[in-house]
């Protein structure tokens, strides 16, 4: 059914026929021919466009594509199935389908922001053909590196900020047993384009008026295989912004929400040459790789089992690393350089659990600084 409104607020709208104005086609096991689901709506000159994300070709979870419908209409009341949108994609994987669409202008190319519910939140860059009324995707990422379920991210909204960005938000589910829809969100993502063509993505800058007490520290070095405890740096409502030079190190990992003994922690590392893309030996680089382990995370025994997400990430030589990390209770969200972005369930039991320790692996790195906030929330500041 489509409604329609002129009220700035969006608190008075009118529906315009009173009954569906897209016919619901039962589809079969194979996702033919269309199904109308999550429509994203969007104006050219000549009229309306609808995108309904949906599967094809195969049954979903098994052998399927994902697949983007899109429809028609001059008035929002009559509409014409146009097919499919997405041409020539390469990126997305069998039994994917692509559910939530959010399709948008981005620079001078177009992003297609959708979910699979086998692999959760991702998009798609590409160029957009208007007289063919076409996408053809030429990248695509993830937002999330493991299964939307058990902790995981999923089901993005997305709109443009009015200055060249997008804004996008996601469902994290819950990552122990509960009941009734309780999805928790993310923090706001801002995606904008680098010169380079590739995708920007950071946190929204109003998260910036929450924060309260600020503690820093220079620059330190982290001695080979020994943990280092930052001094006053702890908490389970915290930002956290460090620049690391990993140096010849192999690993450099920091456990968060940890108990004294460690019995409890939530980890990320960033692992030289473990990564999931790039090339080898004779032919290039050895790709490195980001780690997002909650396997460790609480003593409850209620939580639901997750594998470590895995996020292919270089770092180019010379280039520092750079994370910004945020601990909101249950949700730890990370951002890495500007161009990786990965989140996860924590449910930590102890009380002691609000450590944070930082390790270089195998050979000495150096800590460049480290900045950390205490969090204010939201329905106190």
């Amino acid at each position: 059914m489509v409604a329609v409104s002129s009220d700035p607020l969006l608190l008075n709208w009118e529906k315009l026929t009173g009954k569906a104005v897209v016919p619901n086609i039962e589809s079969d096991d194979m996702g033919q021919p269309y199904r109308v689901f999550d429509p994203c709506i969007w104006r050219e000159d000549d009229g309306y466009y609808s995108l309904s994300g949906g599967y094809r070709d195969g049954p979903i979870f098994e052998t399927c594509r994902m697949t983007q419908s899109l429809f028609f209409s001059q008035d929002l009341e009559r509409w014409v199935y146009l097919g499919s949108f997405v041409e020539e994609d390469i990126f997305t994987g069998p039994g994917e389908d692509g559910a939530v669409p959010y399709f948008w202008p981005i620079s001078d190319k177009h992003i297609l922001i959708f979910a699979s519910h086998q692999r959760g939140s991702q998009y798609l860059l590409g160029d957009y053909d208007q007289v063919r009324h076409r996408f053809r995707p030429t990248s695509h990422g993830r937002f999330n590196f493991g299964s939307l379920r058990n902790g995981g991210v999923h089901a993005p909204s997305a709109m443009p900020d009015g200055d060249g960005g997008i804004l996008v938000i996601h469902n994290i589910n819950e990552g122990k047993e509960t009941v009734g829809w309780n999805h928790i969100m993310s923090l706001a993502r801002r995606l904008t384009l680098n010169a380079d063509g590739t995708l920007h993505i950071e946190p929204v800058s109003t998260i910036e008026q929450q924060r309260g007490d600020h503690q820093q520290i220079g620059e330190t070095t982290l001695a080979a295989n020994v943990d280092f405890h930052p001094p006053g740096v702890e908490g389970n409502a915290m930002e956290l912004n460090l620049s690391i030079d990993p140096e010849e190190s192999t690993e450099i990992r920091l456990e968060l929400l940890r108990s004294d003994d460690g019995e409890e922690q939530t980890t990320i590392r960033f692992v030289r040459g473990g990564g999931l893309a790039g090339k080898m030996g004779d032919y290039g680089f050895k790709a490195d790789a980001l780690v997002l382990d909650n396997g460790r995370a609480s003593l409850s025994a209620g939580l639901l089992p997750r594998p470590a997400e895995v996020a292919p990430f270089h770092l180019e030589e010379g280039e520092t690393l750079d994370l910004r990390i945020f601990i909101d209770k249950s949700v730890v969200e990370l951002f890495a350089n500007g161009r990786q972005v990965m989140g996860v369930r924590a449910y930590p039991e102890r009380e002691d659990s609000i450590g944070v320790v930082i390790r270089s692996v195998c050979r000495e790195a150096t800590l460049r600084s480290l900045d950390a906030w205490q969090m204010k929330g939201i329905y106190s500041s």
